[in-house]
Parts: structure tokens; C-alpha cells; sequence
């Protein structure tokens, strides 16, 4: 039985479906030969697979053989077209398979072969499908052919990995790029080939059989075919969701709703629900950022605000960070569902912008446990400070000047009340570079920690000194601070000081003061440099 993507293979050029650019440049090739008689012997067909490269060195060697040819329509029904509809029994149309023909001998024995005439048809074609895989010696012998082919040999090279093909192959062939093919052009051609086959189809249906192609028409008629077969010669909805593993559209939308009011409880529970079907979450979490995006896309194209933009923009961008954890992940339930329960709560965060400028309290007043959202928000209480215990008593400081009393001006912003969330914005940026996600419990190790633009102020007790060297080593490295500075923009300076009770030795070290000073820590930064060992000499 001869199965949909053979039945519906391309046969004229007008037939290959979205490759207008190869197929307008194959055409007028064709034109000019039939005019002038000449024509060029070595092509490359470069695309992923399914996108119909083989198909069109076939279409090529039917078009350039046709009694009526050269020719960018052939008849069809001359015995050189007809030869060419199956090719393994022509003796004019050589196929080669380079995967499994890839040695220096079988290139040596093609160089002899071309020497010889066509049997029956204008030209002898020769046809090497995934070309990339011949050997150095392979290639140097087919170079020699394609330098200074017989006028009777076509040459058409087929490759899915056009950077693994060498240059001096590239600089003697004509290179057709066959691009992946638009979700709608697969969906029209399969529309057109199930009303061919009489099959009954369900609206959006064959949406989601072009999308599962992934840009391969091939591969969408392969699924076609699947999905008919499962359906009783129907095609519906919850069959190709059933076969390809998609998950309901309706979950997915209950999903985007949950996430868009912060509904944890109903996120936790569509999880157990994709648990308990056997949801591949791979699958579903591919749907889920498809329908983010076309959430942000009606967004932008409604003119929202920009916050209502950016909410739905970090969302995305979160769930996109999870995409990797997901895949490497030996529990991919806890890797989602950590990542929806976190973002459902982005909307509700404040903007560190606003934290820093003390404005986000007065925005977004606090309410006591147990109080109705009716009711009227309780203004906060003064904070009591405890009594410092007995210690030592340490001299009076002397008295300042009304210079040195004179408050900071307004661009040095210190946080006080926001270091909570001063310290998860610093420990999630750091935690977002691969390299540097040991150093992101450094943030909530600090005693204190102040963001005065452009300086992030981290002082930790002395006793952690040790624990912390990594960290204090890499603060003037640039990918600590571009990391850093995604969470806190305006970032040029990490200071790191310890708490070393009177210690002077400790707190004065030469390699403390070299760390310290602004001029080394410039030179750090233009440089792209880091400190690896400080040492001391004489």
C-alpha cells in the first residue's frame, strides 16, 4: 500500500511547496539551456529533511531528460519521464546513498563510472543523497570529477549539514537552499490531500498535524497518515492530540488563566491531572510557551500598557528559563511545577525599582492576618528597636561637622527595608548563569547588604570569610557583574567587606587592598579580566 508522502511526491516544480526561491532559479536554469544548449553539471541541494530535496533532483533529472526538454515542464509520459519515476531501474538515473557509500573506493569507482555514455536519455544523473557523510579522501576524489566533468554527467549533491560539506565542494557547485516549510502552506497541502482521499476533517485539526511537522512537509504527511488510520478514515482534534501526545487545549488555557490571577491551587491541581494522564511534559510545556506567545503577540498588537506587556513578557521569559532544567531533570513534575507557582507570582511582586525608592509600601499597603479585602488597610506600626545588650563601652564618636552630617545625596539610594528582596533578586541572578550558581547563597549569607547606585554593598560576618573566597575573588569579574547587573541596573562596583572584630591583620591584608582599590577594579572591568592568585614577593 503505498503510503501519503509517497503517493503526493512532488512531480513538476510547480508542485514543491514553499521553496518559490529554488524552484524560480531551477526553472530559468532550465529556460537558458533549452536556448543556449548549455547548462551547469553540479548542484547541492542543502535543507533539513522533508523540505524535498530528493523530490526535486528527481523533478531535475525528468526535466533536463524529457523528449520535450530541457525543460521546466516535462511531459510526463515519455519513456525518460516515465524511467525517472523510478529511478532504480533506470540505468541513466544513479542514486547513491553517501551514509552507506562513503569510502574512498566507491568515489574512486563513481570517477570511473562517469566516463561512461547514457544508455537511452540525454544526460546520466547522478544523484548523492546526505553527501556530508563521504570521507576527506571520498571528497578529494569526487573533487577531481567536478572540476572537469564529461559533458553527458549532471551531478545533484544532497545534504541536510551544508557546514560539514567541504569548500572546495561548495566553490564548484550551485548551492540551493530548501528551507523549512510555513505551518500554513503544510496545512493547505494537507487539506488538499485529504479532500483528495475523501477524508473528513475537523476544524484545527490539521493545524496541529502541519505544526508536529515541524516545517517538514514529508514528516506531516508521515503523521497525516497515522492520525487517518487512528481516526477510522477521519481526522479530528483529540485523535492527533492523542497520537502526537499534545495535551488538551483546554488544560493549557485553564494553565494561562491560573497563572494570569495567581491561582496556585488550581496550578498544583492541573499538574496532578497531566501526572495522572501520562502527559509528557517536554510536550506540554512546549504548548504552554506556544500559548504565551500568542498571549504576548494579541498584548502588542492590542497597544497595551506597558506593564501589562512586560507582565506577560516575564512570564514568558521565566518559563523559557526552565526550559533546560526540564529537559535535564530526572523529576520534570517538580521542575514545572516550581516554575508555574513562581510565576504566577511575578504579577504580584513589586518592581525592585520601587523597592529601592521606598515607594513600593505606599503602593501596595499591607494588610493584617485575618483582614477582609473589603476592609480599610492598617497603617503600620512604628518599629521598636530592642535594647543593644551590655558590652564594652566604646569611646563617643567626635562631633561632626554640619559638612560631615549633611545627608547623602539623593542618586546614593541605600535599602533598607527591601533587603529581603534585594537578596532573592541578587541570589536569581546569579543562579540564572551556569557558572556562577555557587555563589548564589552569598547573597543570603550577608549581614548587611545595600544597593547605593552603582555600588552593591555586601558586608558578611568575618567568620565566613573562608567559605566565601570564591565569591570575593570573582566580584570584579565581568560576568559576575553583568549578572548582578540584570537584577540591579546602573551596577559598575561589588564591595565585599567581613566583620573581623578589630582584626587588622585579617581586614587590612595587601591583597584586601589591592582588591579595594577603584583603579584595579576599572582595569578588571575593561579588560575582561579576573584575579586568579594574588602573591606576595620578597
Amino acid at each position: 500500500m503505498t503510503t501519503l508522502a509517497l503517493k503526493y511526491r512532488p512531480r513538476l516544480l510547480s508542485d514543491l511547496v514553499g521553496q518559490e526561491g529554488s524552484v524560480k532559479a531551477l526553472a530559468n536554469a532550465l529556460k537558458r539551456a533549452k536556448e543556449s544548449g548549455r547548462i551547469h553539471q553540479a548542484y547541492l541541494f542543502a535543507g533539513v529533511r522533508g523540505t524535498g530535496k530528493t523530490s526535486t533532483a528527481r523533478i531535475l533529472a525528468r526535466a533536463l531528460n524529457c523528449i520535450e526538454g530541457p525543460t521546466a515542464t516535462p511531459c510526463g509520459v515519455c519513456d525518460p519521464c516515465r524511467a525517472a519515476e523510478q529511478p532504480d531501474t533506470s540505468l541513466d538515473i544513479v542514486e547513491i546513498d553517501a551514509a552507506s557509500r562513503a569510502s574512498v573506493a566507491d568515489a574512486r569507482a563513481l570517477r570511473e563510472q562517469v566516463q561512461t555514455r547514457p544508455a537511452f536519455c540525454r544526460y546520466r544523473i547522478y544523484i548523492i543523497d546526505e553527501v556530508h557523510m563521504l570521507s576527506t579522501e571520498a571528497f578529494n576524489a569526487l573533487l577531481k570529477v567536478l572540476e572537469e566533468p564529461p559533458p553527458h554527467a549532471i551531478f545533484v549533491l544532497a545534504t541536510t549539514e551544508l557546514q560539514d560539506v567541504p569548500d572546495t565542494i561548495k566553490s564548484r557547485v550551485q548551492i540551493f537552499p530548501f528551507r523549512l516549510i510555513p505551518v500554513g502552506l503544510i496545512e493547505g497541502r494537507l487539506k488538499h490531500v485529504c479532500e483528495q482521499e475523501g477524508v473528513e476533517v475537523e476544524d484545527g485539526s490539521l493545524r496541529l498535524v502541519a505544526e508536529a511537522g515541524q516545517g517538514s512537509m514529508r514528516d506531516a504527511l508521515t503523521i497525516l497518515d497515522r492520525v487517518i488510520s487512528a481516526g477510522d478514515g477521519k481526522v479530528q482534534q483529540e485523535a492527533v492530540r492523542e497520537q502526537l501526545g499534545i495535551v488538551s487545549a483546554h488544560l493549557v488555557q485553564g494553565v494561562m488563566s491560573a497563572l494570569a490571577i495567581g491561582d496556585t491551587a488550581a496550578l498544583v491541581e492541573a499538574c496532578r491531572e497531566l501526572n495522572e494522564q501520562g502527559a509528557d511534559w517536554a510536550t506540554f510545556w512546549r504548548e504552554l510557551v506556544l500559548a504565551f506567545r500568542d498571549r504576548l503577540e494579541q498584548e502588542a498588537r492590542a497597544a497595551r500598557g506597558p506593564h501589562e506587556l512586560l507582565r506577560w513578557a516575564r512570564m514568558l521569559n521565566l518559563l523559557l528559563s526552565r526550559e533546560r532544567d526540564l529537559r535535564d531533570s530526572s523529576l520534570p513534575r517538580v521542575v514545572v511545577e516550581l516554575a508555574l507557582i513562581t510565576a504566577a507570582q511575578l504579577p504580584h511582586l513589586a518592581p525592585l525599582d520601587a523597592l529601592v525608592s521606598g515607594t513600593a509600601t505606599a503602593a501596595v499597603p499591607m494588610r493584617p492576618s485575618g483582614a477582609s479585602v473589603g476592609s480599610p488597610p492598617v497603617p503600620p506600626k512604628a518599629p521598636q528597636v530592642a535594647p543593644a545588650p551590655e558590652g564594652p563601652r566604646r569611646p563617643a564618636p567626635a562631633p561632626q561637622s554640619p559638612a560631615q552630617s549633611a545627608p547623602a545625596p539623593p542618586a546614593v539610594r541605600s535599602v533598607q527595608g527591601a533587603s529581603d528582596q534585594l537578596r532573592a533578586a541578587c541570589s536569581e541572578a546569579l543562579r540564572r548563569v551556569p557558572g556562577l550558581r555557587a555563589l548564589a547563597t552569598a547573597p543570603q549569607m550577608a549581614s548587611d547588604l545595600r544597593w547605593e547606585p552603582p555600588v552593591l554593598r555586601f558586608r558578611f560576618p568575618g567568620n565566613v570569610r573562608q567559605t566565601l573566597q570564591d565569591f570575593e575573588r570573582e566580584k570584579a569579574s565581568p560576568h559576575l557583574l553583568a549578572a548582578l547587573a540584570s537584577a540591579l541596573p546602573g551596577l559598575e562596583v561589588v564591595d565585599i567587606r567581613f566583620d573581623d572584630e578589630g582584626n587588622l591583620a585579617t581586614s587590612d591584608r595587601p591583597q584586601d587592598r589591592l582588591r579595594r582599590e577603584p583603579a584595579f577594579q576599572e582595569l578588571l572591568r575593561l579588560s575582561g579580566g579576573e584575579v586568579l592568585e594574588i602573591r606576595s614577593e620578597g
